[in-house]
């Protein structure tokens, strides 16, 4: 096949000892398989199938150089000679199936959590209990050669190069930024003396490794925090890590700590990879471009643009590991899209549970989660065509089933529907577009506008029907409910309905928060240019040489005054994801959205909706009341099959099978699981 459709993406690169057969580079993820010797072999086919699928060169998840910079007891690390022979499993599963990869170096300085940490200075991260120990002279230069003796093992293990963790907040960042390093020694004060840290990490890593050995140094582009390094600090620090032997410069964009979300699906494609333009201006090395990337064509762009000449992707290439093949056969409508959500991966990192993938749930689990192709055919109806549907009908029929998806309405999609439409979640359209291409590759029958009568898959002879029917909006016992100005959250985000200037939102869930960003942007103004408003907004410029690139936020004010309302007294978004739920929750303060726990509602009159707050009464003056106060499952068809020998097995999934707050991760692997079965 050509592969003239992303020419600069697909062109090799030559590092003089070696050569990459293309621009794509799985940047470093931490997934739980690196901590455990025993979880080798799965670690191993985790990256074996992403080379298999074409993935030039991977990066592991960070292992420490030393014990003091575990990301917690006892987790990954590089100590002994023992840990390089146990690597020896991965690199060679990764030869085997033609890929490279590097080993990544990351010690945690203030970002370790348990009580031995140690940093620049004794200052505590605002986001760890723990507050570190302020590293003597000498003990930086003993972290120094740990990293040294660390690569020299990633060596003998079979590895093609490290990766040496510059950024995100970690210990060598918590050196380059006066945020953190307040030291007196040669190590401190001035940005020449901040930047000796990673500067004598790098010249010692060559050293200890030689000429022939990937090195690639990962560098904090712009920190995001208050007291970061300066536009020209970072630019000053790329030459110097040129200079003292790296072959590569990846991109790494904010502190874990900063208030400006920098992965999450709101973040525009592309957002960062100015910083990485300016960087290989003044470099001669390759400069890797990260972060929110995640199509081919978004990453062809960047190298013509001269923005970097390599692009990192961590999350996409979870998503679906056969991407770099997919976009070099012409097959990128195939591409199972990162949508950005972190659900599985980044969420599960921070739960200490293995990650995986909300739309890909073999991630990781390719050992375990395998779609073998079926030796006996058999003759399934899915009914419903939400993300469970979906995935058990694109599952099954790529195994070899013949599979009728049935849907009520005239679209595939369920919630997703509703999903992408909420301002900053638009990649959830690039699921179904990915589903609707399986569909139509591996033959499956679909049936839109059809309500399924009880009954009739019987008579139709189905081997196995599987009831992925969903949910429909909980409607809750309260006076005024039925007034034609209290209307439901699929009317409001399908256009069903249009609000008035003030609205009452009930029930603060994840849905909850999508109305209300829904509610507070301009939906009828033309969309501005997404890289320049989202940066205004979250007040951050890149061409200023201000301290970790922050400026003042200008926040576009809300169309309408919205309040977020729910029963618990807890605070409101308490249960959203760890790693967005905090992004949401700002969006919302920001565009002046009135959040208020510990609702009693009254009832609604032509006054507003009446609640009682800490035993005070209000009236809210609405124009409309927007319920979000739950889902009930739709499981009619399930629970009227009497079941016989003689008829179909009945299967239940999704929300049919359980509606909580809605969970398009627990219904694809449900759907998939049950597909990979039968």
């Amino acid at each position: 096949m050509s592969t003239q459709a992303y020419p600069e993406l697909m062109e090799p690169l030559d590092l003089g000892f070696t050569r990459l057969k293309n621009r794509i580079v799985m940047g470093s993820m931490h997934t739980g398989l690196e901590d455990r010797f025993w979880q080798r072999r799965k670690m191993g086919e985790y990256f074996a199938e992403r080379a298999r699928g074409g993935t030039a060169l991977m990066i592991t998840g960070g292992y420490s150089p030393n014990r003091r910079g575990w990301l917690y007891p006892y987790a990954s690390a590089m100590l002994r000679k023992s840990d390089a022979w146990s690597h020896r499993t991965v690199t060679r599963a990764v030869h085997d199936a033609g890929g490279k990869i590097c080993l990544q170096l990351l010690h945690a300085g203030r970002y370790a959590y348990h009580p031995f940490s140690a940093s620049s200075s004794a200052v505590k991260s605002p986001i760890n209990p723990f507050k570190p120990k302020a590293m003597s002279t000498r003990e930086v230069k003993k972290t120094v050669k740990d990293f040294a003796r660390a690569a020299k093992l990633a060596k003998e293990a079979g590895y093609d190069g490290v990766e040496i963790m510059g950024s995100e907040g970690y210990l060598i960042n918590q050196f380059t930024a006066p945020r953190v390093n307040q030291r007196t020694d040669e190590y401190g004060g001035s940005p020449e003396n901040r930047r000796r840290f990673p500067v004598e990490v790098v010249r010692a890593v060559r050293d200890a490794v030689g000429d022939d050995f990937i090195l690639i140094y990962r560098q904090s582009m712009i920190d995001l925090v208050p007291d970061g390094a300066t536009r020209q600090e970072v630019l000053d620090l790329a030459r110097e890590i040129e200079q003292a032997g790296a072959n590569i410069i990846n991109t790494g964009i904010g502190w874990h700590e900063a208030r400006v979300p920098t992965i999450v699906t709101s973040v525009p494609r592309a957002a960062f990879a100015e910083v990485t333009r300016q960087v290989r201006e003044v470099v001669n090395i390759p400069v890797m471009a990260s972060n929110r990337i995640n199509t081919p064509e978004v990453a062809e762009d960047i190298l013509e643009r001269g923005q970097g000449d390599l692009i990192s992707m961590a999350r996409p290439l979870l998503a679906d590991a056969h991407f770099a093949e997919k976009a070099r056969t012409a097959r990128a409508d195939e591409i199972n899209t990162c949508i950005a959500c972190n659900q599985a991966c980044l969420d599960h990192t921070f739960q200490l549970k293995r990650a995986s993938c909300l739309v890909n749930p073999q991630a990781c689990h390719e050992t375990e989660l395998v779609y073998l192709r079926t030796n006996q055919p058999r003759s399934l109806a899915v009914v419903g065509a939400g993300p469970a549907g979906l995935a058990c009908a694109t599952v099954a029929a790529e195994r070899g089933h013949a599979v009728t998806l049935f849907e009520a309405g005239d679209e595939i999609g369920g919630q997703f529907n509703m999903a992408k439409r909420i301002p900053g979640k638009e990649e959830f359209s690039e699921t179904l577009r990915y589903y609707r291409k399986q569909l139509d590759k591996h033959g499956v029958r679909v049936e839109l506008n059809r309500h399924v009568e009880p009954g009739e898959l019987e008579q139709a002879g189905y081997d196995d029907v599987v009831i992925a029917t969903g949910v429909t909006p909980r409607i809750p016992q309260l006076d005024g409910v039925d007034r034609p100005n209290v209307v439901s959250y699929s009317d409001v985000l399908q256009g069903r309905v249009e609000v008035g200037d003030s609205v009452a939102v009930v029930g603060a869930g994840g849905i909850g928060f999508d109305v209300c960003e829904f509610l507070t942007r301009h939906a009828s103004e033309p969309r501005p240019e997404p890289v320049p408003h989202w940066m205004k907004e979250w007040g951050v410029d890149f061409q200023t040489d201000t301290p970790g690139g922050l400026v003042d936020p200008d926040v576009d004010p809300s169309p309408r005054q919205v309040w977020l309302l729910q029963r618990k007294t807890t605070r409101l978004g308490k249960d959203l994801n760890k790693t967005t739920g905090w992004v949401h929750r700002r969006e919302l303060r920001n565009k002046g959205v009135e959040m208020v726990p510990g609702v009693q509602y009254e009832r609604i009159d032509d006054q507003g909706l009446h609640i009682t707050v800490d035993g005070e009464p209000r009236v809210l003056p609405v124009n409309h009341v927007v319920v979000c106060a739950g889902q009930e499952s739709l499981r009619e068809l399930y629970d009227d099959h009497a079941t016989t020998e003689e008829q179909p097995a009945y299967h239940l999934i999704g929300g049919a099978e359980r509606a909580l707050e809605l969970d398009a991760k627990r219904a694809i692997k449900q759907g998939s699981e049950l597909a990979a079965s039968l």
